[in-house]
C-alpha cells in the first residue's frame, strides 16, 4: 500500500515537471535554431544612394553588404563611401533587363581589390538575382576596384554567377533603379544602346543604421 502511494507521488512529480517545462521552453541544454542563427540582418551595413536625374531628385535606394560572402570587397565598398568617393558620380551604362553599373571616376581611379568570386579561386554563393550588387571589372580577376552594378533580370545576370564578386542587395527603393530604364538611351562604349542621354548622378552614398 505505501509502495502504491509512493509510486503515485513519483509519477505525479514527473508529470508535473514535464508540464512546467513543456510550458516555460524549458531547454535540454542545447541551443535552438533562433539561439544559433540570429538576424544577420541587423549586423550588415547599410549604404543608402540619393539620386538626382537631370539634375532633379529622383528619389533613393538603400543596399545592404554581405561580408560572408565578399570580405574585401565589403571592405574596399564601405572605405570609398566613407570617404565619400561616389558622391557626385554617374550610373553611366543601363542595359535592359540585364544591369544598372556606375562608380566610375576617371579623374581618380580608386585602388583595386582581389575578385573575389569562384573563377578566381574564391568561394562566394551569392547569386546574381534582381536586386543584387556586383562588382564590375575587366578580364583581369583582380581589377575591379569602384565600379558596380544592379542586377534587373535573374533570366540575363545567371550566367554571372561563379564570374563577377556579388556583394550586397538593394533591400529598399528598387524601384528608382528601375526607374533608370525609363531614360532615354544612345550608343555607349559596350556597342548597345547604354549610355542614358540625361545624368543618372548620385548625390550622395552614406552609411546608415
Amino acid at each position: 500500500m505505501k509502495k502504491s502511494i509512493i509510486f503515485r507521488a513519483l509519477a505525479f512529480a514527473l508529470a508535473a515537471v514535464i508540464g512546467v517545462c513543456a510550458f516555460a521552453g524549458c531547454s535540454d541544454g542545447k541551443n535552438s535554431p533562433d539561439d544559433v542563427q540570429p538576424s544577420v540582418n541587423a549586423e550588415h551595413t547599410k549604404v543608402k544612394f540619393e539620386i538626382e536625374i537631370a539634375g532633379k531628385d529622383a528619389g533613393s535606394f538603400t543596399m545592404e553588404l554581405y561580408p560572408e560572402h565578399a570580405p574585401i570587397t565589403v571592405a574596399n565598398f564601405i572605405k570609398l563611401v566613407e570617404d565619400k568617393y561616389y558622391d557626385g558620380l554617374k550610373f553611366h551604362r543601363i542595359v535592359d533587363g540585364f544591369m544598372a553599373q556606375g562608380g566610375e571616376n576617371p579623374d581618380k581611379p580608386a585602388e583595386t581589390i582581389k575578385g573575389e568570386f569562384a573563377q578566381n579561386g574564391v568561394e562566394n554563393n551569392l547569386k546574381h538575382d534582381r536586386g543584387v550588387v556586383s562588382m564590375a571589372r575587366t578580364p583581369i580577376p583582380d581589377s575591379a576596384s569602384s565600379q558596380f552594378f544592379i542586377c534587373y533580370s535573374r533570366e540575363k545576370t545567371q550566367h554571372l554567377d561563379g564570374q563577377y564578386a556579388a556583394f550586397g542587395k538593394v533591400i529598399e527603393g528598387m524601384e528608382v533603379v528601375d526607374s533608370f530604364l525609363e531614360i532615354e538611351r544612345t550608343f555607349g562604349n559596350d556597342g548597345a544602346m547604354s549610355a542614358p542621354v540625361e545624368d543618372i548622378v548620385i548625390s550622395t552614398a552614406y552609411i546608415v543604421k
